[in-house]
């Protein structure tokens, strides 16, 4: 497979070049490429919005591992699981527990949930999922340095960073500090220097999780937390950090200008990568509208390959319009690639895991700044075109196969059903095309359309042509829904 040169347009600079590694760069003996992604916050079910995120970054991951290798990419996204949501949740459901043991609860629980909901949507686990608590001592190091330097000072039991004393702050946004105060929610406080500063630390209550630190007990502010885990896990300098165009700021801008203070002669991430928000029928996503919905809602709703042929069908930083045509423009993509994968399994062909034969255009549209889309668009054209050939050649089934599951469909006939149960499945379709055609040639159309409407309901795809009836697995298949045809 010819290797296209990778290219991202960098949020930082708003300019698309060639990514090279820092350790290629560099000559590093053990080199390695480094990304950063920001992960839930997990109080409550992962809405839909924030699976864009795990998905699009799932995809730069597979490409990467692709191009340097499996086990040279370390990729990082967090769980920040102590933050005042967090807090006021975890002490109305378990009032009688101890602050820190309360957050430990129900975070383990949230956590659960993501990873469950993820895993379904077809998204790796990254090298590390670290959370917020398990660095606490590197947050409190991070601030000690920062006020040491003078980049931070304390006021009534809070430590907060200076923006001043950092003259880039809002290079990443393009904002000026005076644009900033004017746009965001910015917490008065009468103890800052400057509205625009930001809490490194701050005190906790009896009924609130802390930790001890030389400033009393307290606990971290959310910025400070990415900078002290992508420290210790990725080191001062890194290739790639990501997010939701949402957390450029104050989120990431805070990160840059407390890390870059910290390490004043190492620069943090190199490429910043942001991802579009998910509107809903061209309006903002949103509890008052009743728009708003869970990943985990629309997993009992829709099948996971199609929520996630939806969540790659446009560009990763375009925004995403979730509306009833795009999940059945998602649907037909997933029921050409089902209905050959289908085929794959009944000529004994399977993914290759190790070396898969990835369509050369899906590598190249993903290297030109990550184009989901036009890799997606790609796919379907090809899929479409081996549809057609009376017999899928072997080679043609492959690529298919291996394309789809690289960008992480499971595929009907790669799901739990092992080759026994889908053998006696292909035993009951086949049977179930041989009676409807049977009823259609002794003009029996009652019967013959009632069958037809047993086997869409199984999400089968059911074509008649001059050879008869053939039926495939298609987006929607359900194993258990053949029953009815037996």
């Amino acid at each position: 497979m010819t290797h296209h040169p990778l290219k991202l347009r960098n949020s930082a600079t708003g300019e698309t070049t060639a990514f090279i590694p820092r350790d290629w760069r560099l000559g590093a003996e053990d080199p390695r490429v480094r990304m950063y992604v920001c992960g839930p916050t997990v109080y409550d079910r992962a809405h839909i919005g924030n699976a864009r995120p795990a998905v699009v970054f799932d995809v730069l991951f597979r490409l990467l591992r692709l191009v340097y290798g499996a086990d040279r990419v370390d990729y990082v996204r967090n769980f920040t699981d102590v933050e005042d949501k967090i807090n006021d949740r975890a002490a109305q459901l378990y009032p009688e527990m101890p602050p820190l043991e309360a957050i430990a609860k129900l975070t383990a629980e949230t956590t659960e949930w993501y990873h469950q909901d993820m895993d379904a949507l077809g998204v790796l686990r990254p090298t590390h999922e670290p959370r917020a608590t398990g660095h606490i001592p590197g947050m409190v190091a991070m601030i000690e340095t920062l006020v040491a330097s003078g980049h931070a000072y304390e006021a009534e039991g809070h430590v907060l960073f200076s923006v001043d004393s950092y003259p880039d702050y809002g290079k990443l946004s393009g904002r000026s500090v005076e644009d900033m105060i004017a746009g965001a929610r910015v917490e008065v406080a009468p103890y800052k220097k400057n509205p625009m500063d930001f809490v490194l630390w701050k005190p906790s209550t009896p009924e609130q999780p802390g930790w001890d630190s030389p400033w009393g007990r307290g606990r971290p502010g959310w910025h400070i937390e990415c900078s002290a885990m992508s420290k210790e896990l990725l080191g001062e300098d890194f290739d790639i950090h990501g997010g939701g165009a949402d957390l450029m700021f104050p989120h990431h801008e805070n990160e840059i200008a407390q890390s870059c203070c910290a390490a004043p002669d190492h620069g943090f991430a190199e490429v910043w990568l942001h991802n579009g928000m998910i509107r809903v029928d061209g309006k903002k996503m949103s509890k008052s509208l009743g728009n708003f919905f869970t990943a985990h809602d629309k997993l009992a709703e829709i099948p996971a390959d199609v929520i996630r042929a939806i969540l790659l069908n446009a560009h990763y930083r375009d925004e995403l319009d979730w509306t009833e045509a795009v999940v059945e423009q998602a649907r037909a993509i997933l029921n050409r690639l089902n209905r050959l994968a289908d085929r794959a399994r009944r000529a004994g062909i399977s993914p290759d895991a190790d070396d898969p034969d990835v369509l050369e255009e899906v590598i190249e549209r993903l290297s030109d700044d990550l184009d989901t889309y036009g890799a997606l668009r790609a796919l379907h054209r090809f899929a479409g075109e081996v549809l057609t050939r009376p017999d899928s050649d072997p080679e043609a089934l492959q690529q298919v196969v291996d394309t789809a599951v690289f960008l992480g469909f499971g595929l009907s006939f790669a799901e739990g059903a092992g080759q026994g149960d889908a053998q006696d499945h292909d035993a009951v379709i086949a049977a179930a095309c041989a009676k409807l055609d049977a009823a259609r040639a002794a003009k029996d159309f009652a019967t013959a359309d009632a069958l037809r409407a047993l086997m869409n309901q199984a999400g089968l795809v059911v074509q008649t042509g001059k050879g008869g009836t053939t039926a495939e697995r298609g987006a929607d298949f359900d194993a258990a829904a053949l029953e009815a045809l037996r």
